[in-house]
């Protein structure tokens, strides 16, 4: 065996001694509490219609054939990140492929060499990764904690970019996002909120519900999750657009979204628009959810996400395969993804589970682990 191979078989066993070794699972049939389609979009048979519809009206090519910047670009993607802007209240929008591609091409391209990233500490990956590629200074604060963000805004130099999000993927809390503004105001930093877990349960986000859209340097919204399709968007003001065209490598140097995947996006923000009563749904099944669950060591929050931590990675398996023999999706997020010791399994309520559905996880839930 080479040395390459020698040593990617002794970081796999690693994983495997520490109980974190991942692997792909197909499909399945079991009553879904772990995906990200909190409003039932990507299975909705109303969108699939939509999106053939308005597919077959158009004369499109199958791919894009290159870049945005190159052949790429066409008027009725334009068309959309217009309607985008406008639905999420910003003044302008950029597609990117997806909300990896957005995060990466933004944190890397902005900050420069002098300035300063900082981020909550269980900020995404992606968000990381971007900054990483940046020649910015980057500290992270405590979790939802003000004053160990405020300590690193006053050390922080340059061009300042603080980076939240609007409800937090692993954990499913939300930050103090009035208080954050305050904070980002008086230290003149730039907030930048990835709201990839908001919209659904609030359809044009978080920063749109409680009116601070305009305190905001930057939003990132994703399109895999609530709405079902494909891609995300970074929304700013038209400065930033024209920026990110010019100098964000995951866009200049990719192919372009097909003209299906950009139709898909359309459709799916035009069921958005009509979607109250399905929110409505979903929010009813988290409050009852919560009704019903005894768990010492649930999370608090009012989102779709509700996570229950383990503190184990063994136990957390042990969990997850026990609700998923009794007919539940549920899946055991592990070390290191969260940090040892906050294992746990991550629950993720939908508008389609039904009462008797979230009723039954509860109790199988609870006999578990009270």
């Amino acid at each position: 065996m080479s040395k390459a191979l020698t040593y990617i078989k002794s970081k796999l066993d690693q994983r495997a001694d520490a109980g974190s070794l991942r692997a792909l699972k197909p499909e399945n049939d079991l009553i879904d509490f772990c995906s990200n389609d909190y409003l039932g979009f990507a299975r909705s048979a109303e969108l699939k219609e939509l999106i053939k519809k308005e597919t077959a009206t158009q004369h499109s090519l199958n791919g894009s054939t290159g870049s945005r910047l190159i052949s790429g670009n066409l008027k009725y993607t334009e068309a959309l990140e217009r309607h985008i802007a406008v639905f999420h209240n910003a003044g302008a929008s950029l597609l990117f492929n997806s909300g990896y591609d957005a995060n990466v091409g933004l944190f890397s391209s902005l900050p420069q060499k002098g300035d300063t990233i900082i981020h909550d500490e269980l900020i995404h990956a992606s968000i990381i990764d971007g900054a990483r590629l940046s020649l910015a200074n980057r500290y992270s604060f405590k979790h939802n904690d003000l004053e160990s963000l405020e300590a690193k805004l006053k050390a922080a130099k340059g061009n300042c970019y603080v980076v939240v999000e609007s409800v937090y993927s692993m954990d499913g809390d939300e930050p103090p996002l009035q208080q954050i503004v305050k904070l980002t105001t008086k230290y003149d930093a730039n907030l930048i909120v990835d709201e990839a877990h908001a919209i659904g349960l609030y359809p044009n986000g978080l920063l749109c519900h409680l009116g601070l859209q305009d305190k905001v340097f930057a939003r990132v919204v994703t399109f895999g999750k609530a709405l079902g399709v494909h891609g995300a968007v970074v929304l700013g003001s038209d400065l930033l657009r024209n920026y990110l065209i010019n100098f964000a490598r995951s866009f200049i140097y990719t192919t372009a979204a097909s003209f299906h995947q950009v139709a898909t996006i359309k459709m799916a923000y035009e069921l958005l628009n009509r979607s109250e009563a399905t929110v409505q749904l979903l929010k009813a099944n988290i409050a009852l959810f919560k009704k019903h669950i005894y768990a010492p060591t649930l999370i608090e929050s009012n989102s779709a996400i509700q996570c229950i931590i383990l503190g184990d990675n063994n136990k957390a398996k042990a969990v997850a395969t026990h609700l998923q023999n009794a007919g539940f999706d549920v899946r055991a997020i592990m070390s290191p993804t969260v940090a040892i010791g906050a294992e746990r399994i991550r629950i993720c309520l939908h508008a389609f589970n039904t009462p008797d559905e979230i009723i039954k996880l509860t109790s199988a839930i609870n006999t578990l682990i009270i």
